[in-house]
C-alpha cells in the first residue's frame, strides 16, 4: 500500500508561482511512474504532467507546457510540480498519483493505482 500526501497549494495572484510537493510512503517509490492531475467542479481529472520512474521522460499537457515543471527526488520519495506564470484557468484541486502497475507514465486517470487527497490551487487577484 502506498500513501501519497500533497502540500503546497494555496491562493496566488495571476502570474505568480507555486510549488506542489507529493511525498509517498513505502520503499518502492522509485519503481512508480508518477502523475499530477487536476480537477475542477463538474469535470474529469486532467493529467497536467507525468514522469517515468527515473525522471528522464516527461509529459506535459499543452495547457501548461512551458509554465509547469515536474520533477522527482527518489531519495526523498517526493515528486514536485513547479507552477509558474499561473493563470486563473489553472485554478483546480491538484492530485498526485502513483502508477504501481505501470512501466511507463500514463495520462489516463484509470491507469494510476494510488492517489493523494488533493490540494487546492486558486489563482485570483
Amino acid at each position: 500500500q502506498v500513501q501519497l500526501a500533497e502540500t503546497g497549494g494555496g491562493l496566488v495572484q495571476p502570474g505568480g508561482s507555486l510549488r506542489l510537493s507529493c511525498v509517498a510512503s513505502g520503499r518502492a517509490f522509485n519503481t512508480y511512474p508518477m502523475g499530477w492531475f487536476r480537477q475542477t467542479p463538474g469535470n474529469e481529472r486532467e493529467c497536467v504532467a507525468a514522469t517515468d520512474t527515473g525522471g528522464a521522460n516527461l509529459y506535459y499537457a499543452d495547457s501548461v507546457k512551458g509554465r509547469f515543471t515536474i520533477s522527482r527526488d527518489n531519495a526523498k520519495n517526493t515528486v514536485y510540480l513547479q507552477m509558474n506564470s499561473l493563470k486563473p484557468e489553472d485554478t483546480a484541486v491538484y492530485y498526485c498519483a502513483a502508477g504501481a502497475g505501470l512501466w511507463y507514465y500514463s495520462v489516463e486517470e484509470k491507469e494510476y493505482d494510488y492517489w493523494g487527497q488533493g490540494t487546492q490551487v486558486t489563482v485570483s487577484s
